[in-house]
């Protein structure tokens, strides 16, 4: 089995700025986090959300066998920080960023232009395991607060982050790009969001994509595309 790079045992909380655990601080952005979720879901009331909705999302039936990869995204978020904070401290780092990036432009959005999704049925079709499930989310999670999605935004910045590690099996990054598209279809089928608020999630993405991976070959003058750097000029003998 892979052993970790860094030796989390010695960790103590007057080492915790130390350049071997530093990375560690980024884990307190979830904290702000939940406080903002906290304000954007119990604060803001329902008179003051604009609906979302599209002809899109009336034509996508109820399926409430979409609810498994609903729940597997918060597996699926927690298993890649948890990889990556063990066997890859700057992936990690970048994973950190680029979901910060997008929760505090989701956020943003949230209290300046409060939104509702009006989807859900009054009544769930059947009564089942998979039902019962979807209860509790309903019960959970208001159906306030929904474009941009972060189901989506986080899911699309794990499959980013994955595909351009070269220590990624090929196997996997296409495993992943389909478990992504699973997970933001079943927001759709369990009437959690709008097809709107999948869309909304690219242009985050497309900040927290330059913000992780781009902007710093920019400063630095690295060329980006491989076919136009300078090519080595040859040595003659």
């Amino acid at each position: 089995m892979k052993r970790p790079p860094v030796d989390y045992r010695g960790l103590r909380l007057s080492n915790l700025r130390s350049p071997q655990y530093r990375h560690l601080l980024l884990l307190g952005g979830w904290l702000v986090y939940f406080a903002l979720y906290f304000i954007t879901e119990k604060l803001i009331p329902y008179e003051s959300c604009h609906e979302v909705r599209c002809a899109l999302d009336d034509a996508i039936p109820f399926c409430e066998l979409f609810v498994l990869p609903y729940v597997g995204w918060f597996l699926l978020v927690a298993g890649s920080l948890l990889y990556l904070l063990l066997y890859d401290v700057p992936s990690f780092r970048r994973l950190s960023v680029y979901i910060m990036i997008t929760q505090a432009g989701a956020m943003l959005v949230y209290i300046l232009w409060p939104n509702i999704q009006l989807l859900r049925p009054a009544v769930l079709p059947r009564e089942n395991f998979f039902t019962w499930i979807v209860g509790i989310i309903y019960a959970f999670d208001t159906p306030t607060g929904i474009l941009p999605s972060l189901h989506a935004g986080y899911s699309i910045a794990i499959l980013s982050v994955f595909w351009h590690r070269r220590e990624t099996a090929l196997w996997w990054k296409w495993t992943l790009l389909g478990l992504v598209l699973l997970i933001i279809a079943a927001t759709f089928f369990i009437k959690q969001h709008s097809v709107l608020d999948a869309l909304a999630a690219l242009p985050l993405c497309a900040v927290g994509e330059w913000a992780v991976f781009h902007r710093k070959h920019e400063r630095h003058g690295e060329a980006i595309d491989p076919s136009v750097a300078e090519k080595p000029e040859k040595i003659s003998k």
